[in-house]
C-alpha cells in the first residue's frame, strides 16, 4: 500500500495546488459517505436516481484539472445537497419497512442465556437474524450503531430483542473479549478480532476479515444465519441476569415533532432555553472526552438531541426531564442527521425564523467519511456555527478552513467551559 500510495495515492501529485487537493479529497470522503448510505438503502430496495449520477460527476470533477477551486468548491457543496437527498431516502425507506420509530426504554444490561449481538447500521440483517432465531431460546442485542433498532415497531416487536449490549465501536475488543456467545457485524466499524473471540465472530454484507467466518446473501437476498444460531447455543451465554437499566432510544424526527407543540410551549414559557446537537462520529483518542463533558455542564433548562456513536459519551447518563419532554433525545444512527434537520426547519417554521436564529447549537465529532458526508448536509442547508471537533480534519488546507469559517462559521472546539461560555454570550 505505502509503494502503491506515490503513484495512487491523496500525495501522489505533489504538484497539486494544496487547496485544490484538499478540495478533491473532502468531496471524495462526502462520496464514501453517501455511498455508505445508499448501500443500506439500496440493500432495502431504495435508491435516487440524482444521488447515482452524481457519483459520476463529482468522480469527473476531481480529475479535471481544468476546474477551479470555486467550480470545485460547488461541486463539494452539491455533495452536501446529495448526502441530505440520500439520508431522506434512508429515512423512507427505514420508515416505510420497519415502521416509524417511537421512544422505547431498551435495557443496557445483560440477561441469562445464550446470545448474539447485532453491530453495524444495516436493519435489515437484524430483521433476518430475529425472524430466524425466534423461539430458540436465544437473546439478540443491539452494539454500537444499531441501537437506534429498538425504537422501529416492526424490530422492537420481537420479544427476544432485549437490550443493548457495550459502548462505541471502539471499545469492541475490550467488550468482546471472551464473550460466551456470538458477535455478527453487518456494515463498517470492525476492528481486528482478538483470538478471544474470534471463533465466535461473523460478518456479512460489505464488512469482512481474513478468516472470519463470513454469512452471504443468497440469490433471492436471504441470509442462512444457522451456523452462528447454533454457535451461540453451543457457547450457553451469560449465567445470569444483570439489575437492569434502561435508557430512552427512539425520538426520530415524526416521534420528536409529534410533541411539536407542547415543545414550543415550554420555549415561549422560558423553560426551555436552548438546545443542543452533540453527536457524530467516536474514536479513541484524547479529547473526545470534550463531549461528556459538555453535555454534563449544560443548564437544566437546555435539551440534547444527539445521534451516532458519539453518543455513547453520555447516553447513560440521567438528564432527567422538562415537564415532561426528556433532556436527552436520542435521534438514531449517523444518516438520522436528517432527523436532526427535520426537526430544526420544523422549529424554525414553527417561530418563523431561519434555523440559523433558532436558540440551537451544534456540535459535532467527526472521525470518518459518513461524517464529512453530514457536515457538508449540514453546510448545504447554510447551517452556521457549527462546533467541530475533537480535532480538524487533516485534509482541511489553511486556505479552505478558512474559506469554512468566514462562509460558514465553523468552529474548532476549545474547551466545554469556554465554548459554552461563547454560545451563551452570543445566544
Amino acid at each position: 500500500m505505502l509503494h502503491d500510495s506515490k503513484i495512487a495515492g491523496i500525495m501522489y501529485n505533489q504538484n497539486l495546488d494544496a487547496d485544490i487537493r484538499s478540495v478533491r479529497q473532502t468531496i471524495i470522503y462526502c462520496l464514501k459517505g453517501i455511498s455508505a448510505y445508499s448501500h443500506q438503502a439500496r440493500f432495502i430496495n431504495h435508491h435516487d436516481d440524482d444521488v447515482d449520477n452524481f457519483y459520476f460527476e463529482a468522480l469527473s470533477a476531481v480529475i479535471n484539472d481544468s476546474l477551479s477551486l470555486e467550480n470545485l468548491i460547488n461541486v463539494m457543496i452539491k455533495a452536501g445537497k446529495m448526502s441530505v437527498k440520500c439520508m431522506e431516502v434512508l429515512d423512507k425507506a427505514n420508515n416505510e419497512l420497519f415502521k416509524s420509530p417511537s421512544p422505547q426504554k431498551v435495557n443496557v444490561k445483560t440477561k441469562k442465556g445464550p446470545f448474539i449481538i447485532v453491530s453495524g447500521h444495516d436493519l435489515k440483517d437484524l430483521e433476518m437474524l430475529l425472524e430466524q432465531t425466534k423461539d430458540k431460546g436465544i437473546n439478540v442485542y443491539t452494539h454500537g450503531e444499531m441501537l437506534p433498532a429498538h425504537g422501529y415497531p416492526n424490530l422492537n416487536k420481537y420479544s427476544h430483542l432485549v437490550g443493548n449490549f457495550g459502548g462505541a465501536w471502539q471499545d469492541q475488543q475490550k467488550d468482546f473479549d471472551n464473550i460466551p456467545g456470538c458477535i455478527l457485524m453487518t456494515t463498517n466499524c470492525l476492528m481486528k478480532p482478538r483470538d478471544s473471540y474470534s471463533d465466535r465472530i461473523f460478518t456479512t454484507s460489505v464488512v469482512g476479515w481474513k478468516n472470519i467466518k463470513h454469512i452471504p446473501k443468497k440469490n433471492d437476498g436471504t441470509k442462512d444465519f444457522s451456523e452462528i444460531i447454533n454457535k451461540a447455543l453451543e457457547l450457553g451465554g451469560f449465567k445470569e441476569d444483570e439489575v437492569p437499566q434502561e435508557i430512552l432510544v427512539g425520538f426520530g424526527h415524526k416521534a420528536t415533532l409529534s410533541h411539536a407543540e407542547k415543545i414550543i410551549k415550554l420555549v415561549k414559557e422560558g423553560k426551555i432555553k436552548r438546545f443542543f446537537v452533540i453527536g457524530g462520529c467516536d474514536g479513541a483518542r484524547p479529547g473526545r472526552n470534550y463531549y461528556t463533558e459538555f453535555a454534563k455542564q449544560l443548564p437544566n433548562d437546555c435539551i440534547i438531541l444527539t445521534l451516532a456513536c458519539g453518543k455513547y459519551r453520555f447516553n447513560k447518563l440521567d438528564f432527567g426531564d422538562i415537564d415532561g419532554i426528556p433532556r436527552l433525545l436520542d435521534i438514531g444512527q449517523c444518516n438520522d442527521a436528517y432527523s436532526a434537520v427535520r426537526i430544526a426547519l420544523a422549529l424554525a417554521d414553527a417561530f418563523n425564523c431561519t434555523v440559523n436564529d433558532l436558540p440551537l447549537s451544534i456540535v459535532l465529532s467527526w472521525y470518518e467519511q459518513k461524517a464529512v458526508a453530514d457536515l457538508l448536509a449540514l453546510l448545504s442547508l447554510d447551517i452556521k456555527g457549527i462546533y467541530l471537533g475533537p480535532s480538524l480534519p487533516a485534509f482541511l488546507s489553511p486556505n479552505v478552513l478558512q474559506y469554512l469559517i468566514d462562509n460558514f462559521d465553523i468552529k474548532p472546539i476549545s474547551t466545554p467551559e469556554d465554548d459554552l461560555k461563547s454560545i451563551f454570550r452570543n445566544s
